[in-house]
């Protein structure tokens, strides 16, 4: 399994250092009522779309029984098509575009008047409405299923996927417990950087894991 998490590693970090997920949570705990159930909830929709999507999917892309472990032509193809889209997220922050993935201006607004339950439609919409996590979602589930751990195996990899995709979500939320006084400032700063580098960072992380993925897929294309 280690080398599974390892195959897994790239993919993991570009889910997990998305922007607008950052920003997402941050403006929610810095709402003045229920900031941080709010935020509890974003990321419960975001996981339960995702544990579906490995339940669904899981089934779709695995492996038959009996057929040989290695590289798989559907797990080339989606990292192929993963890195196109980040290449053309890029190529979009480099021209000061919008990326099709965002949501409109008025969603920073509308969070703030957001409640729980909205709250967590949100957070699966958001897993729901963007190719890129479709696709790091899709090809996390396709690399488990070429390593043929088998069943409780496979479960117990997607599942640290989903743990470490969402990690940084995760930190956020256990800092803001555990030092609630403090956190207020952290994260305003947090967001406050986040708002000013966003494009830097979207381009230099879509550039990046848009190049990588591509070599994968190829490689894995090739004889």
């Amino acid at each position: 399994m280690a080398e599974t998490i390892i195959k897994l590693t790239p993919l993991i970090i570009g889910s997990a250092v998305v922007p607008l997920q950052i920003m997402m949570i941050i403006l929610l705990l810095n709402s003045p009522r229920q900031g941080l159930f709010k935020a509890i909830c974003l990321v419960a929709g975001m996981t339960t779309v995702r544990l579906m999507q490995g339940v669904i999917f899981g089934l779709i892309l695995s492996p038959n029984q009996g057929e040989t472990s290695g590289k798989s032509p559907v797990v080339s193809t989606l990292l192929i098509v993963l890195g196109i889209l980040l290449l053309i997220t890029a190529y979009k922050q480099w021209r000061n575009e919008d990326d099709p993935d965002s949501p409109p201006p008025k969603w920073m607004v509308m969070l703030d008047t957001l409640t729980p339950l909205k709250a967590l439609g949100m957070g699966a919409g958001l897993v729901l409405i963007s190719g890129k996590f479709w696709v790091f979602t899709l090809s996390a589930i396709g690399v488990i299923g070429e390593a043929q751990l088998g069943q409780p195996f496979s479960t117990v990899a997607f599942l640290i996927f989903i743990l470490l995709a969402q990690s940084l979500l995760l930190l956020i939320l256990i800092v803001r417990v555990i030092i609630p006084g403090q956190s207020k400032s952290i994260m305003e700063n947090i967001s406050a950087w986040l708002t000013r580098y966003n494009r830097s960072i979207v381009f230099v992380v879509s550039l990046v894991f848009g190049l990588l993925f591509i070599v994968q897929g190829v490689t894995g294309l090739l004889p």
